[in-house]
């Protein structure tokens, strides 16, 4: 059987009645978050990755399936792995940068149920650049203050990153991984991706106004007060719009592309 065959059997293999109700939503949910990246164009091919944590479990989370490109994954082919590495149910490998970045903050951030972790343009771009995120927009000042750092250090594929990785995330949701690309950290997977969503746009604002900049234009900064009371304004919990947007995400892809849901 050719890879590709294999990858279409291993896709349409059911794995509805070997897991939990709660489980399978999750993995539906995550599929979804997947095929709507791709959408985004927030893919690296195989080499990106966006994990969910197994309802009730604690120690086990979701993966991508190593080799699969983000519109091919399915609520069934997503691995499902515990902390040490484990493949607990699944058809392929997962990628070893992915399990070391998702399992350092999946086993110490209970809060957290979602970890996006993306190499796309504008995330490598911003990623370069030693200022960071600039409040220059309403977007970007949701985030202000609101940002992890971690320097880089080579492919992740060494466990003792992981301590640092997650130092450096602190409280945070949202981490820029210098000469490298995005993460974000969301207590469902809604919110994982509508703050990638806002992130991205916010990073590629910045850039846009940079480069208009550097043809003569002039940037202005909002006030560091005025950023600070936006980010409040944003994060408070009772204006939360994270899943009124995941709810309209969901049926836009359902209109699109239901194969997720298999």
């Amino acid at each position: 059987m050719s890879q590709t065959e294999r990858i279409r059997a291993v896709s349409n293999k059911s794995r509805r009645g070997q897991v939990s109700d709660a489980e399978w939503h999750t993995r539906v949910e995550l599929a979804a978050c997947y095929r709507l990246a791709a959408r985004e164009g927030w893919t690296d091919m195989i080499w990106t990755h966006i994990s969910a944590a197994v309802p009730g479990s604690g120690r086990e989370f979701l993966l991508n399936p190593f080799g699969l490109g983000f519109e091919e994954v399915a609520a069934s082919n997503l691995v499902k792995i515990d902390l040490a590495g484990n493949v607990i149910l699944g058809d392929h490998e997962v990628n070893k940068a992915g399990y070391i970045i998702h399992s350092a903050i999946h086993e110490y951030r209970h809060d957290i149920k979602c970890v996006m972790h993306l190499h796309s343009d504008a995330g490598m771009a911003l990623s370069i650049m030693k200022e960071g995120l600039l409040p220059l927009t309403q977007h970007a000042m949701r985030f202000h203050n609101r940002i992890a750092y971690h320097d880089y250090e080579g492919i992740v594929l060494d466990a003792d990153e992981k301590t640092r990785l997650l130092g450096n995330l602190g409280k945070h949701r949202l981490m820029i991984l210098r000469n490298h690309g995005f993460l974000t950290a969301g207590r469902s997977i809604g919110e994982a991706f509508v703050l990638m969503y806002y992130l991205e746009k916010a990073a590629r604002a910045q850039l846009t106004a940079m480069a208009a900049c550097a043809a003569g234009g002039r940037i202005v900064t909002a006030d560091a007060a005025v950023a600070e009371r936006t980010a409040l304004q944003f994060n408070d919990d009772q204006r939360d719009g994270s899943a009124l947007e995941w709810a309209q995400l969901l049926r836009s892809l359902d209109r699109d592309d239901p194969g997720y849901k298999i």
